[in-house]
């Protein structure tokens, strides 16, 4: 057992390891039925009030744009007027499910962070007591990032691209109707997409504080990256239209600057530890 290991803690075999898990994925699931079912009971109000919200004009966003556009003198460009499409469900079980998937999507994400505290609490105990140290505050960051990838999925992709694919056309003659499994699919894909996006800082960090990583690596290729950030918008924004793209590429691409400066300071940190423990034992073989 190494010598930073906490004591009380034993050494456990693969199949104590596995029930272990199993327990944790078990409290997990319960946590995200819970909410599952909470929303299921509500799912009228949640598809009103919630889901349909970015389909209309008076969602916070477009009321903030406006009010943008009024701040600058030109209404017109930025007010939305008009948002003409209509849901349809062309398939009989198409309302049912979309209620099951819906609620599960939310139930995933109100329990996320206690999913993440699970998961946690099974990796803890095999890290030694610096790493524990150096990774506090590591589920409140994954829970804040994906929360806040969330949100920017919410309020600004989804209400932008269900505005720009509403109001394109190519003839008067063609009425939008979307079924409702691709409604309900299109946010569900951005709002989800947008959340895991959103934890690249984290991932950047560990993989700097395992060496993978650094940020001379993450400079040298920022402009494939970039590369990377644009395909990455692509297959999360399922309309693919140019506006959604951009709208996710570029909180990426800063959120990819600060990954660098995040990968920076862990190898500042690695630096002045690696100096304090080779002056340790400098120290200890006088």
């Amino acid at each position: 057992m190494p010598l930073d290991q906490p004591q009380e803690e034993k050494e456990m075999s693969f199949l104590e390891h596995l029930e272990e898990l199993r327990w944790h994925v078990v409290r997990s699931l319960i946590a995200i039925v819970f909410f599952m079912i909470f929303a299921f009971v509500n799912i009228e109000w949640i598809f009103t009030n919630i889901l349909f919200a970015p389909g209309r004009v008076d969602f916070p966003t477009f009321i903030w744009l406006c009010k943008f556009g009024n701040w600058l003198g030109t209404p017109d460009a930025f007010c939305v007027q008009e948002i003409p499409f209509k849901v349809q469900s062309r398939l009989m079980t198409g309302q049912f499910t979309m209620s099951i998937t819906a609620s599960f999507v939310i139930g995933l994400v109100v329990a996320f962070p206690y999913v993440v505290w699970e998961f946690w609490r099974f990796i803890r105990p095999g890290l030694y007591a610096k790493e524990r140290k150096s990774s506090r505050g590591a589920v409140s960051a994954v829970s804040f990032l994906f929360l806040l990838g969330v949100a920017f999925g919410y309020f600004v992709m989804s209400p932008m691209m269900i505005a720009f694919l509403a109001n394109y056309t190519i003839s008067d003659m063609i009425v939008n109707e979307f079924d409702i499994t691709s409604y309900i699919g299109t946010i569900v894909t951005v709002v989800l997409g947008s959340g895991l996006l959103f934890q690249l800082p984290v991932v950047i960090y560990f993989l700097t504080k395992i060496g993978i990583v650094t940020p001379q690596f993450l400079r040298t290729y920022r402009k494939h990256a970039i590369v990377i950030i644009l395909i990455l918008g692509a297959i999360v924004t399922p309309s693919a239209d140019p506006i959604s793209q951009a709208l996710i590429s570029l909180p990426l691409y800063v959120l990819y600057e600060i990954s660098i400066l995040i990968s920076a300071r862990v190898m500042r940190e690695k630096a002045k530890q690696d100096a304090l423990e080779k002056a340790n034992e400098e120290q200890s073989a006088i």
